[in-house]
């Protein structure tokens, strides 16, 4: 069993053309919240807790999910930022509430589906402190390009532009709880720059490789994609 976080902060700026003021987690998808989508993809594994990492219109996701909260067999557990804290604060907060040995962090706007429990298995078997989903990717511009060693090990982040063929990060993370990773960084920081570029130079940083659906609703044109593809990916869920 493992704790979950979900960075459920985001403002959506990018979709205010095709969605209302809304956190983007609460991006309508086939008449339900996107956050449903990933609370049903949880359900799959043996989870204790799941922390929503809030910020912006906070309590419009606490006021969804207490009507919902009694479908799922997990806990959900809240974490509200008075001020933006960046994402590697956000996850910081947000462990304080979290238990296990790992922890899985989810970004709260994409939706990958990975097999949590093979990554888990992944992730220990590497015996990092640190563990990224890759999504391999061609043609693409959209994301960065990360670079995974032979060892299985990551060892850079480039910035975005065109790349023929790839990997992109996933927005899924296996966190060791206690871990030293981000004790000795202030309550405000980026986990993207601070952490998983620091640690790509040590070489610290385990990857692992998943070619299932992936979907990112941060604009307009995968949103509308995640409305036509979700109808039957979560048919039988």
């Amino acid at each position: 069993m493992f704790d979950v976080i979900i960075l459920a902060g985001g403002l959506g700026t990018r979709l205010r053309s095709v969605v209302d003021d809304l956190p983007k987690c609460m991006a309508a998808v086939c008449g339900k919240p996107f956050l449903y989508y990933l609370l049903t993809y949880l359900k799959a594994y043996e989870v204790g807790k799941v922390v929503l990492s809030l910020g912006y219109l906070g309590e419009k996701v606490i006021e969804w999910v207490d009507r919902i909260a009694v479908q799922y067999s997990f806990y959900i557990d809240y974490t509200k930022e008075e001020s933006p804290l960046g994402t590697g604060g956000a996850i910081k907060l947000a462990l304080a509430k979290t238990n296990g040995k790992t922890v899985c962090v989810l970004n709260g706007d994409s939706f990958f589906d990975v097999d949590l429990n093979v990554m888990m298995k992944n992730h220990l078997d590497s015996e990092m402190q640190l563990s990224l989903a890759l999504k391999p990717m061609n043609n693409f511009e959209r994301y960065g390009n990360v670079i995974l060693g032979a060892d299985g090990k990551i060892k850079n982040f480039e910035e975005k532009q065109f790349c023929k063929q790839g990997q992109i990060n996933g927005g899924i993370y296996m966190i060791n709880y206690g871990t030293e990773l981000l004790s000795n960084l202030p309550d405000k920081f980026s986990f993207e720059k601070d952490i998983l570029q620091t640690c790509a130079k040590q070489h610290n940083i385990n990857g692992f490789i998943s070619d299932n659906y992936f979907i990112d609703i941060g604009i307009p044109e995968d949103y509308l994609k995640a409305n036509a593809d979700f109808i039957n990916l979560f048919e039988s869920r």
